[in-house]
């Protein structure tokens, strides 16, 4: 695993200063300052509507800091939205989905660049291990088959930085550490820092060099154990929260009781979870 010490003598592909996020008169987070590095990977949690995916809006170009600076060094970014239904009725190939990753449904590329295409295109999905069902539709796909080629979409452009929306929603175990350990194997074989919302740290946590937990506008960076403690979870929720590990796991327990690897009870439901 890359350390912080280690990316902390490259230059960041990824860099904010001082910065703030509003919509209207609520501040979604203010004065973060924030280094991603190459071949780093940092996982960004907290409860729903704390502003994690806003984030990725801001890294994308979708949305204007309301304060403070952003530079992204490299503009070869890689976004992996979240896992959604697709209409089963859809005939677009698993192949054609990876290829928008490429052209970003530009026309004219030319012969070359048609070779140029089908030949990225193979090799993400051979990186995916989705050869199998990359011509069949993508309706007709598995949820997890369907992630898997969500992957392969945002590594066809070779990125410099991977964006990561919650990729491991509504996945099962298996599929949920088949999509980690293929971002993971990105980023190590070809140094790509990478950017991770998730409601859930446990399927993530040995590939994890650094947190940003972000609650009602406060927020916290540190390495896991710097973060994920009971001190510094009370402190971000106002509220007495207590962090367990067991097994290599982390449990958070509220007022309410525990939730696997989520947030307390009276933070959130089931599927509000925090983590």
């Amino acid at each position: 695993m890359t350390t912080t010490a280690d990316t902390g003598r490259k230059a960041a592909v990824v860099s904010l200063r001082d910065a703030t996020l509003s919509y209207g008169k609520r501040t979604l987070w203010s004065g973060v300052d924030l280094d991603l590095c190459p071949g780093e990977f940092v996982a960004v949690l907290g409860p729903n509507g704390s502003g994690k995916t806003s984030l990725l809006r801001v890294l994308l170009g979708l949305q204007k800091l309301t304060g403070g600076q952003l530079e992204i060094a490299d503009r070869r970014i890689g976004y992996i939205p979240q896992q959604r239904a697709i209409d089963p009725t859809i005939t677009l190939r698993g192949r054609d989905l990876v290829a928008l990753g490429f052209d970003g449904h530009k026309w004219g590329i030319g012969l070359k660049g048609m070779r140029e295409r089908r030949r990225r295109v193979d090799e993400a999905v051979r990186a995916v291990g989705a050869t199998a069902f990359a011509d069949r539709p993508v309706g007709l796909l598995s949820g997890g088959e369907q992630q898997r080629l969500r992957v392969a979409q945002a590594l066809v452009s070779d990125p410099e930085v991977l964006l990561c929306d919650e990729p491991l929603l509504s996945l099962d175990l298996a599929h949920q550490r088949a999509v980690s350990e293929l971002i993971d194997k990105r980023r190590t074989e070809a140094d790509t820092a990478v950017l991770f919302v998730t409601h859930e740290i446990n399927p993530i946590l040995p590939l994890v060099d650094r947190v940003l937990y972000l609650v009602d506008g406060r927020f916290r960076i540190g390495t896991p154990d710097e973060v994920m403690t009971t001190e510094v979870l009370t402190e971000l929720y106002r509220t007495q929260i207590d962090v367990v590990r067991v097994r290599g796991q982390i449990l958070v327990v509220g007022a309410h009781g525990a939730m696997e690897s989520g947030q307390p009870h009276h933070l959130g439901g089931p599927t509000d979870l925090a983590l």
